[in-house]
């Protein structure tokens, strides 16, 4: 049987399902994370809560995996967040700051993937651990997802800028 989660545990599962449905909901509306709309303000504010709340959940009884990992998703949405005030960045801006915010979905959903098939079905999990052949497996196909997610976002982004440039100005 799974190990049963703690109250922070719950709390933190609660909290990061936020992230999950905001940014689903950006990307079919808008095809990003738009830090500047409602769903990406929830996205960004439930997703640094749920690094927080993962902060305090450890199996090894510290520093894990986990730990690094919210680090980095804090890193990445900094980053995000500064590129779109740096003027030598150019051009580059839409792209750089929508891989940004696509990446930190992805990492959202990576601890989600390993415990998700490490606590379900309760009664017999499909999966162990990270090392697991279905994590493995699943791990794979949410990278391949991504990738293609990102090109067509890097596509959208690109078709959009010709319209623009090719648009009549007005003075």
């Amino acid at each position: 049987m799974a190990n049963p989660l703690s109250t922070l545990g719950i709390i933190h599962t609660a909290i990061s399902l936020a992230p999950v449905v905001s940014g689903l909901y950006g990307f079919a509306r808008y095809g990003a994370i738009v830090p500047a709309t409602r769903s990406g303000k929830i996205y960004l504010a439930t997703l640094v809560l749920a690094v927080l709340t993962a902060a305090g959940l450890s199996s090894t009884g510290g520093f894990n995996e986990g730990h690094a990992l919210g680090i980095v998703t804090l890193a990445v949405i900094a980053g995000s967040l500064a590129i779109e005030r740096l003027a030598f960045v150019g051009h580059l801006k839409p792209y750089l700051t929508t891989l940004g915010f696509s990446f930190s979905y992805f990492l959202l959903i990576v601890p989600a993937i390993a415990e998700t098939l490490k606590r379900l079905p309760a009664s017999q999990p499909l999966a162990g651990g990270p090392e697991s052949p279905i994590v493995q497996t699943t791990l794979l196909a949410w990278l391949v997802i991504f990738l293609a997610g990102l090109s067509v976002q890097a596509y959208l982004i690109h078709k959009r800028a010709l319209v623009r440039a090719r648009a009549p100005r007005s003075y």
